[in-house]
């Protein structure tokens, strides 16, 4: 039996020609820039994952989005972006479209077994339960806002990661790099 991957991601702007030249992407055409980016998501997205696509997913008429949203694997969840207005438009090729998500992830390494995650389009400085270590998860930025090492959060859009999508196990091993500390307990000084 397999057993769905989650996986997280932001910013695709597929069909939006000035997403080239504005993060300057490797690509000629947004026809290239759509292949690729479809080729990418497929190549690690399976048809039974889950995948949290933090905004800014579209930039074309909602009868090319259908077509395209055809030829991605995994259930989409969408947060909306600043960008969504043709997936609004056929809100049925998602499973769900919300402006932000708190998240739980069974994983026994975590707190009480369960992993807390805030998913919003845009950078938060402190979110939901951020004191008690709960991740949040962002795109909008493309790569251009600093990571912040001391907060358990980052840009996981795909200008940020080669054009991929990212696991939770990723996303896991980047948050185990971070130097946040719980700031209600004692420092040594």
């Amino acid at each position: 039996m397999t057993t769905s991957k989650i996986w997280f991601t932001s910013d695709h702007h597929f069909g939006h020609k000035n997403i080239l030249e504005f993060s300057k992407r490797p690509f000629a055409t947004v026809e290239e820039m759509n292949a690729e980016l479809v080729k990418r998501w497929n190549e690690r997205v399976a048809k039974e994952d889950e995948v949290y696509h933090l905004g800014d997913f579209a930039l074309m008429s909602p009868g090319k989005l259908r077509q395209l949203r055809e030829q991605l694997n995994g259930k989409i969840y969408l947060i909306a972006g600043n960008h969504e207005s043709s997936a609004l438009d056929c809100k049925d090729c998602f499973e769900w479209i919300k402006d932000y998500h708190e998240l739980i992830v069974n994983d026994s390494e975590a707190h009480r077994g369960q992993r807390f995650i805030v998913l919003f389009h845009y950078a938060m400085k402190v979110w939901n339960a951020s004191h008690y270590g709960t991740w949040h998860l962002y795109g909008h930025s493309h790569g251009d806002l600093p990571d912040d090492e001391g907060a358990l959060s980052f840009d996981v859009g795909v200008d940020c990661h080669n054009f991929y999508p990212l696991s939770y196990e990723e996303v896991k091993q980047i948050m185990s790099q971070k130097k946040w500390l719980p700031p209600f307990e004692p420092r040594n000084k």
